[in-house]
């Protein structure tokens, strides 16, 4: 899978790119601020191994306008914006390494002057924030003891399912999952939680990941397990990439086997022009920005004063606004995608 997925993005071109190399940890980060024209540009960062610096920069280009995206399609005042950390050559950084790049990413952000806020995101977690936060104030998703919202991942999830929900009345006449066939591609943070949630609705539920240790996680939710490149291409009904993004290119759109495709992960579609591919075939693609907006929401909600029923309350939202971006892609002859970005830039004042 390809973590530098092309999104339909907003025509704004990026308000800045903001690269460094961190004094502590000589490792290679970058900010890329899209848009601020709604409110602060708030994303995660992500922590992940590139090939090279630019490969990076890339990443955090098409990740932050598709934050642009998301943020403005919930209605929240936010802009879109996206950190990245290239992660040194072997396993995941830990103790006083981890330390030092963490404090080097806070020293960045701080720099910015609000112009960006961060969050957890591949790679990163509350844990994290916590670090980042003894070097900036801007920084959402601290622990709920720090006065935070917590690990945003089941907020995420639960919007997720809201969007299945839509998207299911609108196929199959009925928003019910119980009995449905579902696979979930990726068990991080996020694929686990919406398994989870699934399998508590009563879905048939298929779910895969590339670490083979997570198969007594299947075997823990009653679920079939599937290696991720055949759980892509399984007969089912709903399809959920929940891993990096471009799980989606011109190699397999063509074998998909499912009816609708809604997943967590951000940027599914590797290639533009997939979405008209899809619809050309009968599979419904539920935008990704739309459907994993609720950890957004969720870490939102901490900058306005937290409450976790306000929270909720905005992320089954969800379920009501991919119902009118659904029925506003048939009305108009468009794809859902294609709604999902008009709202969008609507918002925007485009």
């Amino acid at each position: 899978m390809n973590p530098l997925a092309a999104p339909t993005a907003p025509r704004l071109r990026h308000e800045s790119v903001n690269k460094r190399t961190g004094e502590r940890s000589g490792v290679e980060m970058v900010v890329a601020i899209h848009s601020t024209r709604l409110g602060p540009a708030l994303g995660g960062v992500r922590l992940w191994h590139y090939h090279d610096e630019t490969q990076g920069a890339e990443d955090a280009l098409r990740l932050s306008s598709a934050m642009t995206l998301k943020a403005a399609a919930a209605g929240l005042d936010l802009g879109g914006g996206k950190g990245v950390i290239c992660a040194p050559p072997g396993p995941p950084p830990n103790g006083e390494q981890r330390r030092a790049i963490l404090d080097d990413f806070g020293d960045l952000v701080e720099s910015l002057d609000g112009s960006y806020i961060t969050a957890e995101d591949v790679g990163t977690s509350t844990a994290d924030m916590v670090r980042i936060h003894m070097r900036t104030r801007h920084v959402t998703g601290l622990p709920l003891e720090c006065g935070g919202a917590g690990d945003p991942s089941p907020f995420t999830a639960m919007g997720v399912q809201a969007a299945m929900r839509a998207a299911a009345r609108y196929a199959f006449g009925s928003s019910g999952l119980a009995g449905r066939r579902v696979c979930v591609v990726g068990l991080g943070h996020v694929g686990w939680h919406l398994a989870r949630g699934l399998a508590q609705a009563g879905a048939a539920l298929t779910v895969a990941d590339i670490d083979p240790r997570k198969r007594t996680l299947a075997k823990r939710l009653g679920a079939r397990w599937l290696e991720p490149e055949e759980a892509m291409l399984a007969e089912v009904e709903i399809l959920a990439p929940c891993a990096v993004g471009g799980a989606i290119d011109s190699e397999n759109a063509d074998r998909l086997a499912c009816r609708i495709l809604c997943g967590a992960a951000n940027n599914q579609l590797a290639e533009p022009g997939l979405d008209h591919s899809l619809d050309q075939r009968g599979i419904l693609f539920a935008p990704d920005f739309i459907a994993n907006a609720g950890g957004l929401i969720n870490v939102y909600r901490e900058l306005k004063g937290y409450g976790a029923r306000r929270a909720t309350e905005l992320t089954l939202g969800i379920e009501k606004t991919m119902d009118r971006i659904l029925a506003r892609a048939a009305a108009e002859c468009v794809t859902p995608l294609d709604a999902a970005t008009a709202l969008a830039s609507e918002r925007l004042g485009e």
